[in-house]
């Protein structure tokens, strides 16, 4: 049984920055996509980034030059650096892999910014 689990969410004053982490467990054969997510209350869930192999990494544009997402394909993690944090961020941030051709999202960490 996989699932994905995400660590790194919190309170954060505007200009600042957080990591956000995500792991698989479980056995799995192959990860083919890796990515983040976010869900602001009252809004619609909405891609930030995510990597896809042999194909590259694709942002949101209001995060282009601020968020940062990286894969360690031996390790099967995904983090997302996001830096020049704005209050509009503030969202629950969900972590997506499509693991052995099946969609897989964790159950969301909450990101606050404020001050």
């Amino acid at each position: 049984h996989v699932q994905l689990v995400e660590s790194g969410g919190g309170l954060v004053q505007p200009g600042g920055s957080l990591r956000l982490s995500c792991a698989p467990s479980g056995t799995i054969v192959s990860i083919s996509t890796m990515g983040w997510y976010r869900q602001a209350p009252g809004k619609q869930r909405e891609l930030v980034a995510i990597v896809v192999s042999n194909f590259g990494t694709n942002y949101l544009d209001s995060v282009k030059g601020r968020f940062t997402i990286s894969r360690d394909n031996a390790k099967n993690t995904v983090d997302l650096q996001m830096n020049s944090l704005k209050p509009e961020d503030t969202a629950v941030y969900y972590c997506y892999a499509l693991i052995d051709y099946r969609p897989y999202w964790g159950k969301g960490t909450l990101v606050t910014v404020s001050s």
